[in-house]
Protein backbone atom coordinates (compact mmCIF):
# COMPACT_ATOMS: atom_id res chain seq x y z
CA UNK A 1 0.00 0.00 0.00
CA UNK A 2 1.44 3.31 -0.84
CA UNK A 3 2.35 6.11 1.80
CA UNK A 4 2.31 9.82 0.96
CA UNK A 5 5.53 11.48 2.14
CA UNK A 6 5.62 15.56 2.57
CA UNK A 7 8.54 17.22 1.64
CA UNK A 8 9.25 20.48 3.35
CA UNK A 9 11.11 23.32 1.99
CA UNK A 10 14.53 22.38 4.04
CA UNK A 11 17.05 24.54 5.40
CA UNK A 12 19.21 25.76 2.39
CA UNK A 13 22.51 26.95 4.83
CA UNK A 14 23.42 30.65 5.34
CA UNK A 15 21.23 31.56 7.93
CA UNK A 16 18.22 31.93 5.21
CA UNK A 17 14.87 31.44 5.89
CA UNK A 18 12.52 32.15 2.94
CA UNK A 19 13.09 31.13 -0.69
CA UNK A 20 11.39 32.11 -3.76
CA UNK A 21 10.28 29.50 -6.40
CA UNK A 22 11.56 30.26 -9.69
CA UNK A 23 10.55 27.23 -11.36
CA UNK A 24 8.52 23.65 -11.06
CA UNK A 25 11.22 20.94 -12.06
CA UNK A 26 8.26 18.11 -11.73
CA UNK A 27 4.29 18.04 -12.41
CA UNK A 28 1.51 16.64 -10.59
CA UNK A 29 1.73 12.84 -11.44
CA UNK A 30 5.33 12.61 -12.55
CA UNK A 31 7.55 9.53 -11.00
CA UNK A 32 10.58 11.09 -9.23
CA UNK A 33 14.01 9.15 -8.14
CA UNK A 34 15.42 9.96 -4.41
CA UNK A 35 17.45 12.92 -4.88
CA UNK A 36 16.44 14.11 -8.12
CA UNK A 37 15.96 17.89 -8.17
CA UNK A 38 12.11 18.84 -8.06
CA UNK A 39 11.93 22.83 -7.53
CA UNK A 40 14.55 25.74 -8.48
CA UNK A 41 14.07 28.65 -6.23
CA UNK A 42 16.06 31.67 -5.43
CA UNK A 43 17.60 32.56 -2.43
CA UNK A 44 19.14 35.39 -1.36
CA UNK A 45 22.17 33.76 -1.81
CA UNK A 46 21.69 32.10 -4.85
CA UNK A 47 19.87 29.96 -7.43
CA UNK A 48 19.40 26.80 -5.93
CA UNK A 49 18.45 23.33 -7.14
CA UNK A 50 16.05 21.35 -4.57
CA UNK A 51 16.17 17.30 -4.61
CA UNK A 52 13.71 15.54 -3.25
CA UNK A 53 14.66 12.77 -0.42
CA UNK A 54 11.75 10.05 -1.44
CA UNK A 55 11.18 8.40 -4.64
CA UNK A 56 7.64 8.18 -5.70
CA UNK A 57 5.07 9.53 -7.37
CA UNK A 58 4.31 13.64 -7.44
CA UNK A 59 0.72 14.22 -5.85
CA UNK A 60 0.72 17.54 -4.89
CA UNK A 61 2.69 20.83 -5.21
CA UNK A 62 2.34 23.66 -2.88
CA UNK A 63 3.61 27.19 -3.54
CA UNK A 64 3.23 28.99 -7.58
CA UNK A 65 6.25 29.81 -9.51
CA UNK A 66 7.23 33.58 -8.17
CA UNK A 67 5.54 33.10 -4.97
CA UNK A 68 7.97 32.76 -1.59
CA UNK A 69 8.03 30.02 0.60
CA UNK A 70 9.15 30.15 4.54
CA UNK A 71 11.85 27.32 5.56
CA UNK A 72 9.97 24.13 7.00
CA UNK A 73 7.06 25.09 4.65
CA UNK A 74 5.34 22.08 2.75
CA UNK A 75 6.54 21.84 -1.05
CA UNK A 76 5.29 18.42 -2.59
CA UNK A 77 3.62 15.07 -1.31
CA UNK A 78 4.79 12.30 -2.72
CA UNK A 79 3.29 8.50 -2.94
CA UNK A 80 5.36 5.89 -1.89
CA UNK A 81 5.38 2.36 -1.56
CA UNK A 82 5.75 -1.63 -3.46
CA UNK A 83 2.87 -0.53 -5.56
CA UNK A 84 4.56 2.84 -6.88
CA UNK A 85 7.41 2.45 -9.45
CA UNK A 86 9.67 4.42 -8.22
CA UNK A 87 12.89 4.77 -11.12
CA UNK A 88 15.55 5.25 -8.63
CA UNK A 89 19.33 4.46 -8.22
CA UNK A 90 20.69 2.15 -5.45
CA UNK A 91 20.44 5.52 -3.78
CA UNK A 92 22.06 8.75 -3.07
CA UNK A 93 23.33 8.76 0.30
CA UNK A 94 23.43 12.09 0.07
CA UNK A 95 20.21 13.64 1.40
CA UNK A 96 18.63 15.38 3.73
CA UNK A 97 18.37 15.26 7.82
CA UNK A 98 15.61 12.82 8.61
CA UNK A 99 16.44 10.89 5.44
CA UNK A 100 18.40 7.95 3.92
CA UNK A 101 19.26 5.35 1.77
CA UNK A 102 21.87 4.03 2.90
CA UNK A 103 23.67 3.06 -0.59
CA UNK A 104 26.46 5.15 -2.59
CA UNK A 105 24.81 8.01 -5.67
CA UNK A 106 24.23 6.50 -8.90
CA UNK A 107 22.50 8.28 -12.04
CA UNK A 108 19.26 9.03 -12.18
CA UNK A 109 17.17 10.08 -15.12
CA UNK A 110 13.08 11.81 -14.60
CA UNK A 111 10.36 10.07 -15.76
CA UNK A 112 6.90 10.86 -16.25
CA UNK A 113 4.13 8.44 -15.49
CA UNK A 114 1.62 7.86 -18.02
CA UNK A 115 -1.97 8.11 -17.43
CA UNK A 116 -2.06 3.96 -18.01
CA UNK A 117 0.38 3.58 -15.72
CA UNK A 118 -1.51 5.76 -12.89
CA UNK A 119 -4.42 3.77 -13.49
CA UNK A 120 -3.31 0.11 -13.39
CA UNK A 121 0.25 0.32 -12.45
CA UNK A 122 1.16 -1.10 -16.05
CA UNK A 123 4.60 0.17 -16.91
CA UNK A 124 4.71 1.95 -20.36
CA UNK A 125 7.49 3.03 -22.46
CA UNK A 126 9.17 5.80 -20.32
CA UNK A 127 9.02 2.83 -17.43
CA UNK A 128 11.05 0.49 -19.80
CA UNK A 129 13.58 3.17 -20.36
CA UNK A 130 14.09 3.59 -16.37
CA UNK A 131 14.49 -0.66 -16.63
CA UNK A 132 17.45 -0.28 -18.43
CA UNK A 133 19.29 1.15 -15.01
CA UNK A 134 20.72 -1.74 -12.66
CA UNK A 135 18.40 -4.43 -11.64
CA UNK A 136 19.41 -2.86 -7.75
CA UNK A 137 16.87 0.28 -8.76
CA UNK A 138 14.20 -1.29 -6.80
CA UNK A 139 11.29 1.09 -4.86
CA UNK A 140 12.70 1.95 -0.80
CA UNK A 141 10.18 0.27 1.51
CA UNK A 142 9.25 3.62 3.63
CA UNK A 143 10.77 2.19 6.68
CA UNK A 144 13.62 2.46 4.58
CA UNK A 145 14.01 5.55 4.31
CA UNK A 146 13.91 6.61 7.48
CA UNK A 147 16.62 4.69 8.60
CA UNK A 148 20.39 5.71 8.86
CA UNK A 149 20.07 9.34 8.32
CA UNK A 150 22.89 11.24 7.19
CA UNK A 151 22.57 14.71 8.70
CA UNK A 152 22.98 17.18 5.76
CA UNK A 153 20.18 19.86 5.20
CA UNK A 154 22.18 21.93 2.23
CA UNK A 155 21.81 20.73 -1.64
CA UNK A 156 24.82 22.46 -2.16
CA UNK A 157 26.79 20.36 0.37
CA UNK A 158 24.93 17.20 -1.09
CA UNK A 159 26.39 18.49 -4.45
CA UNK A 160 29.41 19.50 -3.62
CA UNK A 161 30.44 15.92 -2.26
CA UNK A 162 28.73 13.65 -5.07
CA UNK A 163 30.81 15.93 -7.37
CA UNK A 164 33.83 15.19 -5.98
CA UNK A 165 32.82 11.32 -4.87
CA UNK A 166 32.63 11.56 -1.42
CA UNK A 167 30.57 9.39 0.68
CA UNK A 168 28.83 11.63 3.08
CA UNK A 169 28.44 8.76 5.45
CA UNK A 170 32.07 8.95 6.58
CA UNK A 171 32.34 12.10 7.91
CA UNK A 172 31.72 13.62 11.25
CA UNK A 173 29.96 17.25 11.23
CA UNK A 174 30.53 19.87 12.71
CA UNK A 175 28.09 21.54 12.86
CA UNK A 176 24.48 21.15 15.81
CA UNK A 177 24.05 17.83 16.46
CA UNK A 178 26.33 16.38 14.38
CA UNK A 179 25.37 18.59 10.91
CA UNK A 180 27.23 18.01 7.80
CA UNK A 181 28.50 21.54 6.47
CA UNK A 182 30.15 22.44 3.42
CA UNK A 183 34.10 23.50 5.72
CA UNK A 184 33.67 19.31 7.12
CA UNK A 185 33.39 18.02 2.94
CA UNK A 186 35.78 21.23 1.92
CA UNK A 187 38.40 19.87 4.80
CA UNK A 188 37.83 16.04 3.51
CA UNK A 189 38.74 17.22 0.16
CA UNK A 190 41.48 18.76 1.16
CA UNK A 191 42.98 16.00 3.06
CA UNK A 192 42.40 13.53 0.37
CA UNK A 193 44.11 15.42 -1.58
CA UNK A 194 46.99 15.70 0.79
CA UNK A 195 47.09 12.09 1.30
CA UNK A 196 47.06 11.67 -2.63
CA UNK A 197 49.85 13.77 -3.27
CA UNK A 198 52.02 12.66 -0.56
CA UNK A 199 54.02 9.75 -1.62
CA UNK A 200 54.71 11.56 -4.92
CA UNK A 201 56.15 14.46 -2.77
CA UNK A 202 57.95 12.15 -0.71
CA UNK A 203 59.89 10.22 -3.57
CA UNK A 204 60.35 13.24 -6.02
CA UNK A 205 61.52 15.59 -3.35
CA UNK A 206 63.77 14.33 -0.28
CA UNK A 207 64.87 16.73 2.16
CA UNK A 208 68.08 18.16 1.67
CA UNK A 209 71.03 18.04 3.85
CA UNK A 210 71.80 21.39 5.52
CA UNK A 211 72.77 22.83 9.18
CA UNK A 212 69.74 23.55 10.85
CA UNK A 213 69.17 27.05 12.86
CA UNK A 214 66.25 26.76 15.25
CA UNK A 215 64.14 29.91 15.15
CA UNK A 216 63.98 31.19 18.90
CA UNK A 217 65.26 33.71 21.00
CA UNK A 218 65.20 37.02 19.18
CA UNK A 219 65.47 35.48 15.88
CA UNK A 220 62.70 33.41 16.54
CA UNK A 221 60.41 36.71 17.92
CA UNK A 222 61.62 38.44 15.41
CA UNK A 223 59.99 35.88 12.70
CA UNK A 224 57.00 35.66 14.59
CA UNK A 225 56.08 39.51 14.71
CA UNK A 226 57.06 39.71 11.27
CA UNK A 227 54.91 36.96 9.72
CA UNK A 228 51.86 38.05 11.87
CA UNK A 229 52.38 41.74 10.30
CA UNK A 230 52.66 40.02 6.70
CA UNK A 231 49.40 38.34 7.93
CA UNK A 232 47.17 40.71 9.25
CA UNK A 233 48.42 44.50 7.69
CA UNK A 234 47.36 45.17 4.10
CA UNK A 235 50.44 47.22 3.40
CA UNK A 236 51.57 49.47 0.69
CA UNK A 237 54.82 51.07 0.06
CA UNK A 238 55.71 54.57 -1.46
CA UNK A 239 59.34 56.33 -2.00
CA UNK A 240 60.88 59.60 -3.40
CA UNK A 241 64.39 60.63 -3.90
CA UNK A 242 65.50 63.51 -1.85
CA UNK A 243 68.62 65.98 -1.94
CA UNK A 244 69.60 65.83 1.22
CA UNK A 245 72.77 68.39 0.69
CA UNK A 246 70.97 71.08 2.95
CA UNK A 247 70.32 69.20 5.94
CA UNK A 248 74.00 67.27 6.03
CA UNK A 249 75.07 70.86 6.24
CA UNK A 250 72.84 72.20 8.46
CA UNK A 251 74.54 69.09 10.86
CA UNK A 252 77.59 70.23 10.13
CA UNK A 253 77.04 73.52 11.50
CA UNK A 254 75.07 72.84 14.17
CA UNK A 255 78.42 70.16 15.09
CA UNK A 256 80.65 73.35 14.93
CA UNK A 257 79.16 74.69 17.87
CA UNK A 258 80.44 74.04 21.21
CA UNK A 259 77.89 71.16 22.47
CA UNK A 260 77.01 67.64 22.40
CA UNK A 261 76.88 66.45 18.58
CA UNK A 262 73.73 66.18 16.91
CA UNK A 263 73.13 62.35 14.95
CA UNK A 264 72.00 62.73 11.39
CA UNK A 265 69.24 60.10 13.08
CA UNK A 266 67.72 62.69 15.53
CA UNK A 267 67.84 65.12 12.92
CA UNK A 268 65.84 62.42 10.58
CA UNK A 269 63.74 61.97 13.80
CA UNK A 270 62.49 65.47 14.45
CA UNK A 271 61.68 65.72 10.91
CA UNK A 272 59.07 62.60 11.68
CA UNK A 273 57.64 63.85 15.38
CA UNK A 274 56.72 67.19 13.26
CA UNK A 275 55.69 65.05 10.08
CA UNK A 276 53.40 63.17 12.25
CA UNK A 277 51.86 66.16 14.29
CA UNK A 278 50.67 67.02 10.48
CA UNK A 279 49.83 63.18 9.52
CA UNK A 280 48.68 61.77 12.53
CA UNK A 281 46.35 58.61 11.30
CA UNK A 282 50.07 56.87 10.47
CA UNK A 283 50.49 57.20 14.49
CA UNK A 284 48.23 54.76 15.38
CA UNK A 285 46.84 51.34 15.25
CA UNK A 286 43.90 49.37 14.36
CA UNK A 287 42.21 47.30 17.10
CA UNK A 288 40.72 44.39 14.86
CA UNK A 289 38.49 42.98 17.37
CA UNK A 290 36.60 46.02 17.94
CA UNK A 291 36.87 46.93 14.03
CA UNK A 292 38.27 50.57 15.11
CA UNK A 293 41.54 53.06 14.37
CA UNK A 294 43.06 54.50 17.33
CA UNK A 295 44.68 57.06 16.93
CA UNK A 296 47.45 57.65 19.43
CA UNK A 297 48.59 61.32 20.96
CA UNK A 298 52.19 60.27 21.62
CA UNK A 299 54.93 59.23 20.34
CA UNK A 300 56.83 56.12 20.99
CA UNK A 301 59.38 56.12 18.35
CA UNK A 302 61.12 53.09 17.82
CA UNK A 303 64.49 52.34 15.62
CA UNK A 304 65.84 49.51 13.91
CA UNK A 305 69.49 48.47 15.36
CA UNK A 306 71.48 45.30 14.18
CA UNK A 307 73.10 43.34 17.09
CA UNK A 308 75.24 40.42 17.06
CA UNK A 309 71.68 38.70 18.61
CA UNK A 310 69.75 39.86 15.13
CA UNK A 311 67.57 42.82 14.52
CA UNK A 312 65.96 44.78 17.51
CA UNK A 313 64.16 47.71 17.49
CA UNK A 314 64.76 50.31 20.90
CA UNK A 315 61.92 52.77 21.54
CA UNK A 316 62.86 56.33 22.07
CA UNK A 317 59.62 57.25 24.27
CA UNK A 318 57.86 60.06 24.20
CA UNK A 319 59.51 61.30 20.84
CA UNK A 320 57.73 64.24 20.16
CA UNK A 321 58.85 66.20 23.20
CA UNK A 322 62.60 65.36 22.81
CA UNK A 323 64.86 68.36 21.24
CA UNK A 324 67.42 67.11 18.64
CA UNK A 325 69.84 67.11 21.21
CA UNK A 326 67.80 64.64 23.76
CA UNK A 327 66.97 62.55 20.63
CA UNK A 328 71.03 61.78 20.12
CA UNK A 329 71.26 61.14 23.70
CA UNK A 330 68.93 58.34 23.59
CA UNK A 331 69.47 57.48 20.57
CA UNK A 332 73.13 56.66 21.92
CA UNK A 333 71.83 55.11 25.46
CA UNK A 334 69.81 52.22 23.68
CA UNK A 335 71.94 52.00 20.87
CA UNK A 336 74.98 51.20 23.73
CA UNK A 337 72.73 48.97 25.40
CA UNK A 338 71.20 46.87 22.36
CA UNK A 339 74.79 45.48 21.72
CA UNK A 340 75.56 44.91 25.17
CA UNK A 341 72.63 42.92 25.02
CA UNK A 342 70.93 45.35 28.11
CA UNK A 343 67.98 45.88 26.66
CA UNK A 344 64.69 45.89 29.68
CA UNK A 345 61.38 45.36 27.89
CA UNK A 346 60.29 48.90 28.75
CA UNK A 347 62.80 49.33 26.17
CA UNK A 348 61.75 47.46 23.81
CA UNK A 349 57.88 47.65 23.78
CA UNK A 350 55.42 50.27 23.27
CA UNK A 351 56.66 51.80 19.93
CA UNK A 352 53.91 53.66 17.77
CA UNK A 353 56.04 54.82 15.06
CA UNK A 354 59.79 53.06 13.34
CA UNK A 355 62.75 54.90 11.63
CA UNK A 356 64.84 52.31 9.81
CA UNK A 357 67.76 53.79 8.64
CA UNK A 358 68.75 50.99 6.21
CA UNK A 359 71.23 53.60 4.65
CA UNK A 360 73.88 51.94 7.14
CA UNK A 361 74.25 48.70 4.85
CA UNK A 362 75.30 50.50 1.85
CA UNK A 363 71.73 50.30 0.33
CA UNK A 364 69.66 52.89 -1.28
CA UNK A 365 65.80 51.68 -1.03
CA UNK A 366 63.54 49.01 0.59
CA UNK A 367 60.76 48.03 1.50
CA UNK A 368 60.31 47.91 5.24
CA UNK A 369 57.59 45.79 7.00
CA UNK A 370 55.94 47.61 9.24
CA UNK A 371 56.80 46.86 13.08
CA UNK A 372 53.01 45.34 13.82
CA UNK A 373 50.61 46.67 15.26
CA UNK A 374 51.94 50.06 14.59
CA UNK A 375 50.52 51.84 11.29
CA UNK A 376 53.55 52.70 9.46
CA UNK A 377 57.78 52.87 8.87
CA UNK A 378 60.06 55.85 7.41
CA UNK A 379 62.72 53.60 5.30
CA UNK A 380 66.05 55.71 4.83
CA UNK A 381 69.02 55.06 2.18
CA UNK A 382 72.51 55.68 2.52
CA UNK A 383 73.21 59.19 1.42
CA UNK A 384 75.30 59.73 -1.76
CA UNK A 385 76.54 61.93 -4.41
CA UNK A 386 74.72 61.90 -7.06
CA UNK A 387 73.83 64.15 -10.43
CA UNK A 388 70.73 66.26 -9.38
CA UNK A 389 69.27 69.13 -11.21
CA UNK A 390 69.48 71.95 -8.91
CA UNK A 391 68.32 75.51 -9.58
CA UNK A 392 67.86 74.54 -12.90
CA UNK A 393 71.71 73.57 -13.36
CA UNK A 394 73.27 69.81 -13.12
CA UNK A 395 74.73 69.27 -10.20
CA UNK A 396 76.41 66.77 -8.07
CA UNK A 397 74.16 66.92 -4.63
CA UNK A 398 73.77 64.53 -1.62
CA UNK A 399 71.00 62.35 -2.63
CA UNK A 400 69.02 59.87 -0.48
CA UNK A 401 66.13 57.88 -1.01
CA UNK A 402 63.36 57.99 1.52
CA UNK A 403 60.40 55.11 1.37
CA UNK A 404 56.66 55.00 3.52
CA UNK A 405 55.24 51.48 4.33
CA UNK A 406 52.09 52.23 5.27
CA UNK A 407 48.47 50.58 6.71
CA UNK A 408 46.17 50.97 3.68
CA UNK A 409 43.28 50.40 6.48
CA UNK A 410 44.45 53.75 8.41
CA UNK A 411 44.81 55.91 5.33
CA UNK A 412 44.86 56.23 1.37
CA UNK A 413 47.53 57.27 -0.67
CA UNK A 414 46.87 60.92 -0.13
CA UNK A 415 47.94 61.09 3.47
CA UNK A 416 50.67 58.08 2.88
CA UNK A 417 52.39 60.66 0.23
CA UNK A 418 51.54 63.99 1.96
CA UNK A 419 53.33 62.58 5.18
CA UNK A 420 56.88 61.34 2.65
CA UNK A 421 56.43 64.87 0.49
CA UNK A 422 56.82 66.85 4.07
CA UNK A 423 59.67 64.27 4.98
CA UNK A 424 61.09 64.98 1.87
CA UNK A 425 60.86 68.74 2.01
CA UNK A 426 62.35 69.04 5.26
CA UNK A 427 65.25 67.30 3.92
CA UNK A 428 65.91 69.46 1.37
CA UNK A 429 65.47 72.37 2.89
CA UNK A 430 65.29 72.48 6.74
CA UNK A 431 63.91 75.43 7.09
CA UNK A 432 60.80 73.83 6.42
CA UNK A 433 60.98 72.25 9.80
CA UNK A 434 61.59 75.50 11.38
CA UNK A 435 58.50 77.35 10.25
CA UNK A 436 56.50 74.74 10.99
CA UNK A 437 57.32 74.24 15.28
Amino acid sequence: MAQVLEFKLPDLGEGLTEAVIVTWLVQVGEVVAIDQPVVEVETAKAMVEVPCPYGGVVTARFGEEGSELPVGAPLLTVAVGEATPVPEAEGSGNVLVGYGTGAPPARRRRVRASAPERANGTPDRNTAVAETAPRAQQPTPPTALAEGPIPVISPLVRRLARDNDLDLRALSGSGPDGLILRADVEDALRVGAARAAAPTTIATAPKPAGTRTPLKGIRGAVADKLSRSRREIPDATCWVDADATELMRARTAMNAAAGPKISLLALLARICTAALARYPELNSYVDVEAREIVRLDHVHLGFAAQTERGLVVPVVRDAHGRDAESLTAEFARLTDSAHAGTLTPVDLTGGTFTLNNYGVFGVDGSTPIINHPEAAMLGVGRIVPKPWVHEGELAVRQVVQLSLTFDHRVCDGGTAGGFLRYVADCVENPTVLLRTL
